[in-house]
């Protein structure tokens, strides 16, 4: 009997579900401990199990503090990236000109680039400056790489999208503006809102960038991160990680489930 050549080897299924536990049984793992009875020190398996420190985050007031910037900035610097990543992949789209790769190789750059790389250009440009840091400063520096994600998606449904569309739209009297919200909006709407799920989850647990641009302001992941180096209570930076987790995985998987939706056959 010959075999479904449309099926994956048993070798190709071993190594896939081997990448999927070595990325996510990490994940298990903090959420194992965030209900961990030890507050000292790792132990496995825990001595014992609890849901206190749920109720001990809940009341810290510097957890509430740096989760509030930290949705702050997401918001803005993804509102940010919605408008020059729309309008970057609207003018590169279909346009050819002079340089037009150099400018989109220059777009994509600040994702591709370390983001060590990323913060300390920004630190030494506001330095340059004399910008103090700030709230927007690093707004300035988290919008720099969600453009990226949202020109990507919207660049990608603009070349999919048929030129005969927008031909058609003004050959019945429509006019630029009207064209634009009847007819590429429309076109454009899961694209963009997936683009902007994935730049606020981006902005959300960005830590590199935010180090070298926040200054004195304690954002989610720093807050996370000077928690793990001088902790005072261990169980609550897990319990915090666990909420990350749940707050970044929501617009990645409804990002996920809208890009597939478009695909052709789907």
């Amino acid at each position: 009997m010959r075999s479904d050549p449309s099926r994956p080897g048993w070798g190709l299924r071993a190594a896939t579900w081997g990448a999927v536990l070595f990325l996510h049984i990490p994940l298990a793992l903090i959420i194992l401990y965030a209900f961990s009875a030890e507050d000292k020190s790792y132990v496995f398996p825990p001595p014992a199990l609890t849901t206190q420190w749920f109720a001990v985050a809940w009341e810290r007031e510097d957890v509430w503090a740096a989760i509030g910037l930290s949705l702050r900035v997401a918001a803005l610097a993804t509102a940010v990236a919605m408008v020059l990543g729309t309008l970057a992949a609207a003018g590169l789209a279909r346009t050819r000109f002079f340089g037009r790769d150099a400018v989109s190789l220059l777009l994509i750059l600040p994702i591709a680039l370390p983001g060590v790389i990323t913060g300390i250009a920004l630190r030494s440009a506001y330095s340059t400056l004399e910008i103090p840091f700030s709230y927007w400063t690093i707004v300035i520096g988290h919008a720099t790489f969600c453009v990226v994600v949202v020109y990507n998606n919207a660049v990608a449904r603009l070349r999919r999208t048929s030129p005969s569309l927008i031909e058609a739209s003004m050959d019945l009297g429509a006019d630029t503006f009207q064209t634009i919200r009847h007819v590429i909006l429309p076109q454009l709407g899961s694209a963009l809102l997936a683009g902007g799920l994935l730049a606020f989850a981006l902005s959300f647990d960005e830590v590199i960038v935010t180090t070298f641009t926040a200054g004195q302001q304690t954002t989610l992941p720093i807050w996370m991160l000077q928690e793990l180096i001088r902790p005072r209570q261990r169980p609550v930076t897990n319990v915090v990680a666990v909420v990350v987790i749940a707050l970044t995985f929501l617009p990645i998987l409804a990002a996920y489930y809208l890009t597939r939706a478009d695909e052709p056959g789907r």
